[in-house]
């Protein structure tokens, strides 16, 4: 079994590592596209998925944000005309949200940026 100090040393590792290419992501996309990188993810999240709408409990899951964060940032995106919120016919309780035109746009745009990034920060490696 691994030792407790390498384990530590291991986690610190990968933590450094996460915080370097987060910090990288949020300064980058910020700087060529005004978007976080929060709010980069919850495009793309919202892109991949390529349906119409999808519940925000359903993004919040497979995010790293809670509940509220998400929401704040759905917020912050709506006020730009990226997406916008629709409530659930069937569930009063329940908030979908779409993706616009101008979202897609933005996306497109700055997943380039976005590829860049983590290609700089996380090459391939060769075999």
């Amino acid at each position: 079994m691994e030792s407790e100090t390498a384990l530590v040393g291991r986690w610190r590792s990968l933590a450094t590592c996460y915080n370097t290419v987060a910090c990288d992501l949020d300064r980058s996309l910020q700087e060529a596209h005004g978007l976080s990188m929060s709010e980069f993810e919850t495009l793309d999240r919202l892109v991949e998925v390529d349906c119409e709408k999808c519940r925000m409990q359903d993004i919040a899951a497979a995010m790293y944000l809670s509940q509220s964060a998400l929401s704040r940032t759905v917020a912050r995106l709506e006020k730009h005309g990226l997406v916008e919120r629709v409530m659930c016919e069937s569930d009063r309780r329940g908030v979908f949200v779409a993706v616009t035109e101008a979202g897609r746009e933005r996306h497109a745009e700055a997943h380039k940026t976005h590829i860049e990034v983590l290609a700089r920060h996380l090459p391939v490696p060769v075999s």
